[in-house]
Parts: structure tokens; C-alpha cells; sequence
């Protein structure tokens, strides 16, 4: 196997892909039929847990560079786990 082909071969691996977009998914529709908070919340969890995957490996997570991929993935999922707490309990929001 040539250099060329182990870079296909690796470059076409799903790695954490599939997980991610299932639990995308199962969030959004939480969100829509049960409960917007939690859903939000859920789905904060599952960009958070999507950053964490990039940053070990990423798969066809992989878009931009690694930094780039993981703190966009891990801010976005922290304030949306933040916000839908927030909307949660609104005690928690520092007056």
C-alpha cells in the first residue's frame, strides 16, 4: 500500500461521525416533542461530547483545522447547555 492510498483509506474512515449525527438528531427532536429545555440541553451535551471526539481523532468530523474544529464545537455546546439551563432555572442567572 502506497502513501497515496493510506491516505485515502484514512481520509474515508467515519470515525465519531455517525454518533454525533444520531445524537443531533434524537436532540432536536427531544427538543421539539418533549421538552425545549432539556432538549437544548441534550444537544449542547452532544456538540460538547463532538468536540471532545474531534480532538482525539475527528473522522469525517474533520473540517477545518483541529483548534478550530474542537473550541467551535465545545464554546457552541457549552452555551447552549448554559442557556437552556438558564431557561431552566432562571435563578441561576447572575442579576
Amino acid at each position: 500500500m502506497n502513501a497515496a492510498s493510506a491516505r485515502s483509506a484514512a481520509d474515508d474512515r467515519w470515525g465519531p461521525y455517525p454518533l454525533v449525527l444520531v445524537g443531533a438528531v434524537l436532540a432536536v427532536t427531544f427538543a421539539v416533542l418533549v421538552d425545549p429545555e432539556w432538549g437544548g440541553f441534550s444537544l449542547g451535551a452532544v456538540m460538547t461530547l463532538g468536540a471532545l471526539l474531534r480532538l482525539t481523532g475527528g473522522g469525517r468530523l474533520a473540517v477545518r483545522r483541529r483548534t478550530t474544529d474542537t473550541l467551535t464545537l465545545a464554546l457552541f455546546g457549552a452555551a447552549l447547555m448554559a442557556a437552556s439551563l438558564v431557561l431552566q432555572y432562571p435563578w441561576l442567572m447572575p442579576r
